[in-house]
């Protein structure tokens, strides 16, 4: 029987609707008294309520409107954000691959970059020096890892972040949309690793608007709405879904995924 290397319970997560700016000391008292935040004014629910379970093997693909979800659900699986409610857990350490190079440092050069995104993603500085060679290979970016990230272009940033957040192969893949980026040579080899590491990562969650990309590699497929995890299925069924035209009752799946 298939390990399940995801499970999410009950989870709930709020953002607050205001900027937080530090308050005085007595108005902060009084909102303490009345029991904390006004969760019904001051927060939104990004998510609410989502059980999840994903056996190895599986690559379930995340499909929803735009605000709808999809990428707080992965950020909470890669343990980014921690649940306000319910609990999250994950049987190895996932990898993200979404927003590459966030944490960048542009007064660091490109060497200095690729170990700080490396740690940031959870990897040991040994096992980054380890890969170095074959990330600026993958990048193409031989000639510039010395100079300081505030002379790259936003294409080379993207294709060092890329490098390093891909040379490591994780047995849990979760990709946001990253489905290519620097220009068109680049995006073909991104693709194409992205690919391969598809085919070799343990479990994978996809969140996407392209059906196409979803239908070659999904095996299932699940509908987020306004934060709730609204249908799950096959990913015909969850299009079908997300276009309003759900299957009849008889074929909808059960709420919560069979052990």
């Amino acid at each position: 029987m298939s390990r399940t290397t995801i499970k999410l319970e009950n989870v709930t997560l709020e953002f607050p609707r205001r900027r937080v700016t530090l308050e005085p000391f007595g108005r902060s008292l009084m909102n303490l008294l009345r029991g904390g935040r006004r969760r019904t004014k001051d927060t939104f629910t990004a998510l609410d309520q989502v059980s999840l379970d994903v056996k190895e093997g599986e690559v379930v693909g995340i499909i929803g409107r735009n605000g709808a979800g999809k990428s707080t659900l992965l950020r909470i699986i890669a343990g980014i954000y921690k649940p306000d409610r319910g609990s999250a857990k994950t049987l190895t350490h996932p990898v993200l691959l979404a927003g590459f190079g966030v944490g960048f440092n542009v007064n660091l050069s490109g060497h200095e970059n690729a170990y700080l995104y490396g740690s940031i993603l959870g990897h040991p500085r040994p096992v980054i020096h380890k890969l170095l060679d074959g990330i600026i290979d993958f990048s193409g970016l031989e000639d510039f890892m010395d100079q300081p990230l505030r002379t790259y272009s936003s294409g080379m940033r993207a294709r060092l972040g890329f490098s390093v957040a891909t040379a490591v192969q994780p047995e849990i893949l979760l990709l946001d949309e990253a489905l290519g980026v620097g220009d068109q040579e680049f995006r073909k080899r991104s693709s194409e690793r992205i690919r391969s590491m598809l085919k070799q990562a343990h479990t994978v969650v996809i969140a996407s608007h392209s059906f196409g990309t979803l239908q070659q590699v999904c095996t299932r497929a699940i509908l987020v709405d306004k934060g709730k995890l609204a249908y799950r299925g096959t990913l015909k069924d969850v299009t079908a879904a997300y276009n309003g035209n759900p299957p009849e009752p008889a074929n909808m799946k059960p709420p919560q995924d069979a052990e």
